[in-house]
């Protein structure tokens, strides 16, 4: 039986290593199974990763979703989770609150809440109360009994607000709040990457996507980021390939999508 609070102490350490360390991010139990399998160290879910599986778009999830997506996941595996719970599923501070609670309850060692509101029109949180959402995550999670990894995450760059200024002002004021790890999705460069790094004094989350991908994660640690995540890009490159190989079907008629399968050793071997 898994202990939660060696897991959750073995994944707030992993914080604390030198250097910067990968935290994948699978989409169901197969997928975290062989993650695990190869060596990572803990892994992250996707909202938008999991959506995919029930044929919804990301965004579309319910909490109660969510919080199955973590059961499943954390009853799988050996190594930590940590959780995507996208805005805490509602506007309130006690609704991010109670997004942890549950979230915690479920497995995850570690999760994260965004600024983000849902809403096309008004996409991110006024400042004061996107605060005081983090603060309500961090109370609910340092009400846990083990030491839960509370990520704030800050969704300009993800909404057209190309911001630095604004975004380092709401990392330094989630990180005042309490959080333990700062995320701003969507980072254009790894100078952005850098300037938000030396703006704050706990651990920084990179989404390695777009012109990051270009990186190395050596190079990621030199900024000063800590962990790397991939959000949904290992289950859209699934699905590309799950496309090229119908779409081959189709058109040509031929099976030659066949010769670049990963063999059935690869699934063999972690499942059980």
């Amino acid at each position: 039986m898994i202990d939660r609070i060696e897991q959750a102490t073995h994944f707030r350490s992993l914080h604390d290593r030198p250097g910067a360390f990968l935290i994948p991010n699978p989409w169901d139990v197969g997928s975290a199974r062989i993650l695990e399998g190869l060596g990572f160290v803990a892994l992250a879910t996707s909202s938008a990763g999991y959506a995919f599986t029930l044929g919804l778009l990301d965004g579309h999830l319910t909490r109660e979703n969510a919080i199955t997506h973590i059961r499943e996941l954390a009853q799988a595996v050996e190594i930590p989770i940590s959780a995507d719970l996208e805005n805490g599923f509602g506007d309130t501070p006690e609704d991010t609150g109670e997004t942890i609670r549950l979230a915690g309850e479920a497995g995850a060692v570690g999760g994260s809440i965004e600024d983000s509101t849902g809403d096309e029109n008004s996409p991110i949180y006024e400042f004061l109360l996107a605060v005081e959402r983090v603060a309500a995550a961090v109370e609910a999670a340092r009400a846990l009994p083990f030491p839960f990894v509370l990520t704030a995450r800050a969704e300009n760059h993800l909404h057209g607000r190309q911001d630095l200024d604004d975004t380092i002002r709401r990392l330094t004021a989630f990180e005042a709040a309490g959080a333990d790890v700062l995320y701003a999705p969507g980072l254009p460069d790894l100078d952005a990457v850098r300037t938000v790094c030396g703006a704050l004094s706990k651990p920084v989350n990179v989404l390695v996507a777009g012109p990051l991908a270009n990186h190395s994660i050596e190079e990621f640690a030199q900024t000063g980021a800590k962990r790397l995540s991939l959000g949904s890009t290992l289950m859209r490159h699934v699905l590309g390939h799950l496309n090229l190989a119908a779409r081959e079907m189709l058109d040509s008629e031929t099976f030659g999508f066949m010769k670049v399968m990963g063999g059935r050793n690869v699934v063999d071997k972690f499942m059980r």
